[in-house]
C-alpha cells in the first residue's frame, strides 16, 4: 500500500536506528555473557523528580476528573502557574488566558507548529546540527528547510550575516533554540535579541525551542520572553522534561504572541486533548513548591560534565568541555577520523556495548559527531569510558 511523500522524507530518525542497535546488543549481550548496555545516547536522565510533584500527581489519580477528557478550558490554573512562573523566572507579565498553552512535551509543540503557520512549500530556517523534530515538523507541513550551519570555530554563534535581505525576506519561519542541543551550547541572549529583531524586520514567525532555559552550566540562559519583541513574532517552547525530570510524562507548554497561541491551540484542538489534570498538578507543584530543583540538577551534570570529559580525554578522546547540562558533543576521536558517525556509533556499541547518539542525526553538520548523555552517575560513567579507551586503542 502507498503511503505519502513526506512521510518518506521523514525517514526513520536516528532515535529509531539506534533502538533498534540497542535492542539487538541487549540480546546478544544476554546470550553471550557481554558487558551490560550503557545506554548514554538519551537526555532521559536518571535523576527523580521532586517529591512534591509526584505527591501532587497521586493526590489527584483518584479524583474523576483526572480519568477524563481534559479540554483547553480545564487546563487554566496550569497556565495561571506558568504566568506566574514567567514573570518570576523572567520579570515579564504573560496573559494566561490568551499567551500560554499546554504541550503534550515540547517536541508536540515544535513538530506542530509548522503545520499552523505554513504552507507547502514556504520556506523555514534551521540551525545545522538541529534537533531532529524541528525538521520533523517541517517534512510534516511540506515546507522547504533553509539550513544555517553553525561554526564550532565561531563558537556556534549563528552567523545571521550569512543570508542576503532577499533571503530573510523569503522565510516564514525560523527555528531556534539555545541552549542548543546538541551542541551542548548555552548561547548568548545577543543571539536571540538578533533573531528577534530580524523576525520582526522580515516578517518571520520566530519559535524558540528552550526546553534548557534551566540547565546552563556557566552564566544565564537566552530566552526569547526576554526580548522585547517576543509578542511581535515569537513562541517560546519550555519543558518539564528536564529542569523537573519529568520527561516520562510529557509535560511541557508555549508562552508567546497571541495569535501564535491561538493557532497553534486551533491545531492543537483537532490533534489531540491535554493530559490528565493530576499530571497538571504535578507540574503546577514543580512550577510553585520546587523552584529550586534545577539548581540542584546543575550541580550534578557539572561534576558528571568534567568527571567523563577527563576520563576521555585520559583515553585519547579530546572533549570541548560545553556550557550546558546534560552532553557532551564529541567531534569522532583521531582513531575513527575516517568513519562516518552513525557507522562509528554502531560499532562503538557492538564493542562495547556503550550507546552514543550519531550526530549525523542532527543534520549535515552533525556529521563526524557523537552526543553523549551524562545520564548515569559519574562511576558508571567512568566504567563506560574506560570500555570505549580500551576499544580505541583495538583501533
Amino acid at each position: 500500500m502507498p503511503i505519502s511523500e513526506r512521510l518518506s522524507r521523514l525517514g526513520s530518525g536516528v532515535f529509531a536506528r539506534n533502538d533498534q542497535r540497542k535492542s539487538a546488543y541487549v540480546a546478544r549481550a544476554a546470550r553471550e555473557g557481554l558487558p551490560p548496555l550503557l545506554d548514554l545516547s538519551l537526555g532521559s536522565t536518571d535523576l527523580q523528580p521532586p517529591a512534591v510533584a509526584i505527591q501532587a500527581m497521586a493526590d489527584q489519580l483518584g479524583a474523576p476528573a483526572s480519568a477524563a477528557y481534559c479540554l483547553h478550558g480545564a487546563t487554566r490554573p496550569f497556565r495561571q502557574a506558568v504566568a506566574h512562573w514567567a514573570e518570576r523566572r523572567f520579570g515579564v507579565a504573560v496573559d494566561a488566558d490568551t499567551e500560554v498553552l499546554l504541550l503534550v512535551g515540547s517536541q508536540e509543540g515544535t513538530a506542530h507548529l509548522p503545520l499552523a503557520v505554513l504552507n507547502p512549500g514556504d520556506r523555514a530556517l534551521l540551525l545545522d546540527p538541529y534537533y531532529p523534530s524541528h525538521m520533523g515538523g517541517l517534512h510534516l507541513a511540506s515546507a522547504e528547510p533553509v539550513l544555517l550551519p553553525l561554526d564550532p570555530t565561531a563558537g556556534w554563534r549563528p552567523q545571521f550575516e550569512a543570508l542576503s535581505p532577499e533571503q530573510w525576506d523569503d522565510l516564514k519561519l525560523m527555528v531556534l533554540g539555545f541552549p542548543h542541543n546538541p551542541t551542548a551550547t548555552t548561547g548568548q541572549q545577543a543571539w536571540v535579541d538578533e533573531a528577534a529583531e530580524r523576525a520582526v524586520r522580515h516578517g518571520v514567525v520566530f519559535a524558540h525551542d528552550n526546553p534548557y532555559v534551566d540547565l546552563a552550566l556557566d552564566g544565564e540562559a537566552p530566552a526569547l520572553l526576554r526580548s522585547p519583541l517576543w509578542r511581535d513574532c515569537g513562541i517560546e517552547f519550555f519543558s518539564f522534561s528536564k529542569s523537573w525530570c519529568l520527561g516520562g510524562y510529557r509535560l511541557a507548554f508555549a508562552i508567546g504572541a497571541e495569535w501564535l497561541i491561538t493557532a497553534l491551540r486551533q491545531l492543537k484542538g483537532v490533534v489531540d486533548f491535554n493530559q490528565s489534570l493530576a499530571l497538571q498538578a504535578g507540574a503546577i507543584a514543580a512550577l510553585e513548591q520546587a523552584p529550586a530543583w534545577p539548581g540542584q540538577l546543575r550541580t550534578v551534570y557539572r561534576q558528571r560534565r568534567d568527571r567523563m570529559a577527563a576520563a576521555l580525554e585520559a583515553v585519547g578522546w579530546p572533549v570541548r568541555r560545553p556550557s550546558m547540562a546534560l552532553y557532551l558533543w564529541l567531534e569522532l576521536p583521531p582513531q575513527a577520523r575516517g568513519m562516518g558517525s552513525e557507522a562509528f556509533g554502531a560499532a562503538l556499541l557492538e564493542a562495547t556495548g556503550v550507546a552514543l547518539t550519531p550526530g549525523n542525526g542532527f543534520g549535515p553538520a552533525g556529521e563526524g559527531w557523537m552526543r553523549l548523555a551524562l545520564v548515569h552517575p559519574e562511576e558508571e560513567l567512568a566504567a563506560g569510558a574506560a570500555r570505549i579507551g580500551a576499544w580505541l586503542a583495538s583501533l
